[in-house]
């Protein structure tokens, strides 16, 4: 059934309308570099998520995470993002080879602020570049060359009222759907739940590196 919108907003003065733009800090915090501020955030963060689109206007949010300060800050307005194993559906690179603008949100467990970063970003297979993203001798297939152009911090009210850090809140983790789940769903499979499980289950074991 569709949702009917007596009142759409279709302009941004209409927008502006209803919630004015603030003349505080808010509005001057935009950085077009990594600052020390900025390196410090995400030295100490162990997982981001990168936002992309392709020319055809479909999007894609993916995660991304390993040990704090998996990215690397290569100099103030470039990082450096290992690609890890994963499901090689790369719904992330191929928007980028055709619209190469991207976002990065940056968080650290049990801290309310966020980092976001927004870009262009670059796809290499350089040896030189994944080198130094070796773990136990593997290197990433890929790296990805960020070109940043906007950096500032969020505030923490989403994470104040989703209370995402508190321990009593994991509780809803408890009987949540599984990925193997999702795949029962949607792929046609003779597989059983517990085998899809077990693949699931022994990828992230064997496959991490």
């Amino acid at each position: 059934m569709a949702v009917n919108i007596s009142n759409p907003i279709r302009t941004e003065p209409e927008l502006r309308a209803v919630l004015p733009r603030w003349t505080g800090n808010a509005s001057r915090k935009d950085a077009d570099h990594v600052n020390e501020v900025a390196r410090a955030f995400i030295a100490r963060s162990p997982f981001c998520v990168l936002s992309t689109s392709a020319a055809d206007g479909r999007h894609d949010v993916s995660p991304r995470g390993d040990a704090p300060g998996f990215v690397t800050v290569h100099d103030d307005r470039t990082l450096l993002i290992p690609d890890r194993l994963g499901n090689h559906r790369l719904d992330s690179f191929e928007n980028l080879l055709t619209n190469p603008q991207l976002g990065l949100l940056f968080t650290i467990p049990g801290h309310k602020d966020t980092l976001r970063i927004a870009g262009t970003g670059r796809i290499a297979a350089d040896d030189a570049l994944r080198a130094p993203f070796a773990i136990n001798g593997r290197l990433p297939d890929l790296v990805l060359v960020v070109h940043v152009t906007q950096v500032f911090m969020h505030c923490a009210k989403a994470y104040v009222r989703s209370r995402l850090w508190h321990p009593e809140s994991w509780t809803l983790a408890g009987g949540a759907p599984t990925l193997a789940e999702w795949v029962k769903s949607v792929v046609e499979t003779d597989q059983s739940l517990h085998q899809v499980q077990k693949i699931h289950s022994e990828d992230e074991a064997t496959r991490l590196y």
